[in-house]
């Protein structure tokens, strides 16, 4: 695994990580670089990231709830080996290295929201769009009621 190839598939950008051809890009990868390392790169460079096991349905409801509300978000498959690596939400929301968590898992701004259930009760508590145009990935729109944030198509 060196190198991330781009697919795009349900108005949502899948990063999987892949043996590199002969060609330098952004998404190219230090074939040196540790798992753990390239995990919390990819968390730096993306404002919202989900980290998921292959055909999960859990991570297609999180992608489905971030794209109701406008946001794409960068989705990486992992291996089984490599979901270990996942840094964990600590209670404060911030994320911390000292123990494994499982896939999916959202990032928003750097910080682990956590998995489907914790991305759910941010948004039913209106505290996730907030911090959605707080990374700069979403604005608000003028008629738009954080009081009421459940969205409906």
């Amino acid at each position: 695994m060196q190198r991330l190839r781009r697919r795009c598939s349900n108005d949502v950008v899948r990063l999987d990580l892949a043996t590199p051809p002969n060609s330098s890009s952004s998404l190219s990868i230090d074939g040196a670089e540790s798992t753990e390392t390239r995990i919390q790169r990819l968390i730096s460079e993306h404002p919202v990231i989900i980290f998921s096991r292959s055909s999960c349905c859990m991570c297609h409801v999180m992608k489905k709830l971030l794209a109701t509300i406008g946001v794409h978000p960068t989705v990486i498959e992992l291996d089984d080996h490599e979901i270990s690596a996942l840094p964990p939400a600590s209670e404060d929301g911030s994320s911390s290295s000292s123990s494994s968590s499982l896939a999916p898992a959202v990032f928003i701004g750097g910080a682990c929201v956590g998995g489907l259930e914790s991305l759910v009760a941010l948004h039913l508590s209106g505290h996730l769009v907030p911090k959605l145009v707080e990374v700069g990935v979403l604005a608000l729109s003028p008629g738009y009621d954080n009081n009421n944030p459940i969205i409906s198509s």
